[in-house]
């Protein structure tokens, strides 16, 4: 996808991008197997396009992304340069780069249904092989057991299998050999051919009458080898495609059609052809098809499927209507305000794409041992037949089935699905809680969170003030205090006068008429009401004026403002009415947010901007380890620093202001409220939708499932090349009290287990999609 923040703009109307401008450009690769298939292809992008930056291809997802000069002739370079490598792409619907999901959904169903068609393919002809070699071996076809025609048969039920069922492998191999390169189409194709060869050589020489007497084919070996492994290629690609649920589930919530209105006749037409500005009808039941603002009537709409809130949201003329959720009352008709890319839906998917498809910096290791690993067992396989048939003196046919065996348990597939297979669905879960992680590295860096510091405005107050507090003066009830302040507040823009107005409209307050509004910046205001002079301010003007409140208000105020309220004095003629007191009312949540946060043994930290007495306050309140008042905004990246040398750990920093942006930039890991500012979300590697700070210990309980998860899948697929390779190798043939199978490991069992652990990381990191994220973890 193209990014228009590292984009520049050619001249007006021109059209054309400038001669620096580069682009984020992906697009959906066909054919990868294994951890060296990404790495062949991260390869052939650097070497062959020119001006390629920041290249890298996610087996899991099965994309390649990369940065590079505007225009199509750096696109289709990196099309070449994918073909060249012996791959396929899904071919972008547009110059965006994406790939159409129905075309690309079409091309991963074809390619789950290629490999199981191979292995059906591979099974009719595998099992009777099997069977009748398996009765040979037995003794249960009597005289015909070494009939030269038996062997024939097994080379006519074989042959189908070695180069249908394997012609995969062989192009594979071939490819990544002429990329400098082996993966483990090298392996499989090496090891079942040796098997293979090895009896098609037998046979001849049975038909020439020069064979040795007593030699022994295998052709069983090879076709159980290759029926085996695409048996595993065909679980694990099912697999795969259940870890991208999440993003299709998110896509799915788009309609296919829109009710347009033009020149009021309603039309029905595709979604594809709404555009910006279009007036959109939208019936109760319906869902939202695009960004907009509501025109004309009232509904409630329900935005759980993107922010996780499950309390609907009251609509009305000119209020916002985010695409894809759920229009649960009224018919309102909405102008489309972003259309495609730019809708919030895809915006998300986009963000959560872009987390699948990164690499996290755990996977580096994978990558390095990959790298190596398929060379390495090459010298291993060949060592062990050396060791075998001349060290130890064995016949031919039991060293080649020793160096088949290595070659077939070595193929490190397990090892390249370990770490994006995780966070492909653990990023996917988090998007279905409304946790948007920008990249992996900010999934698994969470997890290593020992501090959380916290802004308070807006992201544990609701950010912006109301009135919490009334003090009428002797004689004056609430109502009229309310009505004479906010008859004066309505003439306002101040946000202290807008609680004071949205307090009279919550009880029910009708406004009188004022005039001759005067207002006295870091004062208060002025205005006559019903032929009386009120004034709301502050108390030093109100005291200035001339007016005296009682010792029970001033009280009532002193105990306001050290709790970190402000105090709003109304006087109506220089006679009190009584003081109001306004405060940002701390969330609901953020007592709960940041109790289970300590509960997971994270210190937490308050940074604002506000009075000390004011933080403290709210500090106390939430139960906060330390505060930070005070602080201007470029001082608060200096007080993460600080937190971070302290703790000698990384420090998250959650935020919703613009303010907030160096500060959620220098942290380890920065969280955007999803409903601060686009700046902070842009700054911020992860964003929490619900704009809810219990969002933040759901987001360290993600982190840390998914690192243990990866960890697991790492520790599981080095542990198995460690353990058996030996066992393949021979290492325990002196253990006579063993068992023979492990003694001496056949190679269709080793094809068994490596099909096994191709599975079992994968439906591991599935689990991910089933964890618990909530309060009680």
């Amino acid at each position: 996808m193209s990014d228009p923040a590292g984009s520049a703009a050619g001249g007006p109307g021109t059209g054309e991008a400038a001669p620096d401008a580069t682009e984020r450009w992906e697009v959906s690769v066909t054919g990868m197997t294994c951890a060296n298939c990404s790495a062949a292809v991260e390869r052939a992008i650097r070497r062959k396009v020119k001006g390629a930056e920041d290249v890298t291809v996610n087996l899991a997802t099965e994309r390649a992304a990369v940065r590079i000069p505007a225009g199509p002739e750096s696109r289709q370079a990196v099309r070449d340069a994918i073909e060249w490598a012996g791959y396929g792409i899904v071919e972008p619907a547009d110059d965006s780069g994406r790939a159409d999901e129905d075309a690309e959904r079409e091309a991963r169903r074809a390619e789950r249904e290629g490999q199981r068609r191979l292995f059906v393919e591979g099974v009719i002809f595998t099992l009777p092989l099997f069977v009748l070699s398996m009765a040979r071996d037995f003794g249960l076809v009597g005289m015909w057991s070494h009939a030269v025609w038996v062997n024939v048969l097994f080379l006519a039920l074989a042959t189908p299998v070695q180069f249908r069922v394997g012609g995969g492998f062989y192009v594979g191999a071939w490819t990544s050999l002429r990329n400098r390169m082996a993966n483990m189409d090298v392996l499989v194709a090496l090891g079942s051919t040796t098997a293979y060869a090895y009896s098609l050589f037998v046979v001849t020489e049975q038909l020439a009458g020069t064979a040795t007497p007593g030699s022994h084919v295998y052709f069983e070996t090879s076709a159980v080898i290759l029926t085996l492994i695409r048996l595993g290629k065909w679980l694990e690609a099912e697999a795969k495609g259940r870890t991208g649920d999440a993003i299709r589930r998110l896509m799915d919530l788009r309609p296919k059609i829109a009710h347009r209105v033009v020149d009021g006749r309603e039309t029905d037409v595709p979604l594809a052809e709404v555009r910006v500005g279009d007036l959109l009808r939208i019936r109760p039941g319906e869902t939202v098809p695009t960004d907009g603002e509501v025109m004309e009537g009232r509904t409630t709409l329900d935005e759980s499927m993107l922010t996780g809130e499950s309390l609907p949201v009251d609509k009305g003329p000119g209020d916002e209507m985010i695409g894809a959720t759920v229009n649960r009352t009224g018919s309102v008709l909405m102008r489309a305000t972003r259309v495609g890319a730019e809708t919030a839906l895809a915006r998300i998917v986009h963000m959560v794409e872009q987390a699948q498809g990164s690499r996290a910096p755990i996977q580096l290791l994978a990558d390095r041992v990959a790298n190596v690993f398929v060379p390495a067992i090459l010298v291993v396989a060949a060592a062990t037949f050396a060791i075998w048939f001349w060290g130890v003196g064995v016949s031919f046919e039991p060293a080649v089935l020793r160096l088949v065996a290595v070659l077939v348990i070595a193929c490190p597939c397990a090892l390249g699905l370990a770490t994006p297979t995780a966070i492909l669905v653990g990023s996917g879960r988090g998007a279905e809680r409304g946790i948007l992680f920008r990249d992996s590295g900010a999934l698994e860096r969470m997890a290593a969170v020992r501090v959380v510091a916290f802004d308070k405005t807006g992201t544990l107050t609701e950010g912006r003030p109301s009135v919490v507090g009334l003090t009428p003066a002797d004689g004056v009830d609430e109502s009229r205090l309310l009505r004479a302040a906010g008859a004066v507040e309505a003439r306002s823009e101040h946000p202290l006068a807008e609680a004071v107005v949205r307090a009279c409209e919550t009880r029910g307050v009708a406004l009188a008429e004022a005039t001759d509004f005067d207002a006295h910046p870091g004062r208060g205001a002025v205005a006559r009401v019903e032929d009386r002079r009120v004034r709301v301010g502050s108390r030093r003007w109100v005291h200035e004026e001339g007016a005296y409140f009682s010792d029970e208000a001033i009280f009532a105020a002193d105990a306001a403002e050290a709790a970190g309220r402000t105090t709003l004095w109304v006087v109506e003629d220089d006679a009190p009415l009584g003081v109001i007191e306004v405060a940002d009312t701390v969330r609901e949540s953020a007592a709960e947010a940041v109790a289970t946060l300590r509960a997971r043994g994270i210190r937490t930290v308050l940074i604002t901007g506000d009075n000390s007495r004011t933080a403290h306050a709210v500090a106390e309140t939430l139960g906060i380890d330390e505060v930070h008042a005070e602080v201007l905004p470029d001082e608060k990246a200096a007080v993460v620093r600080e937190l971070r040398d302290a703790s000698n750990g990384p420090v998250a920093m959650v935020g919703d202001g613009i303010n907030d942006a160096p500060a959620l930039a220098e942290a380890d890991v920065g969280l955007a409220m999803g409903t601060g500012t686009d700046i902070a979300m842009a700054t911020a590697p992860v964003t929490l939708m619900r704009g809810d700070p219990r969002g933040v210990a759901e987001a360290l309980d993600l982190g840390r499932a998914t690192l243990r998860v990866i960890r697991q899948n790492l520790g599981w697929a080095f542990g198995y090349n460690v353990l058996l390779i030996p066992v393949a190798a021979g290492a325990l043939w002196s253990f006579e009290s063993l068992p023979q199978m492990l003694r001496a490991l056949h190679p269709i069992m080793a094809a068994g287990a490596m099909a096994f652990s191709s599975v079992s990381v994968v439906m591991n990191s599935l689990r991910l999609g089933r964890i618990r994220l909530d309060a009680d973890g």
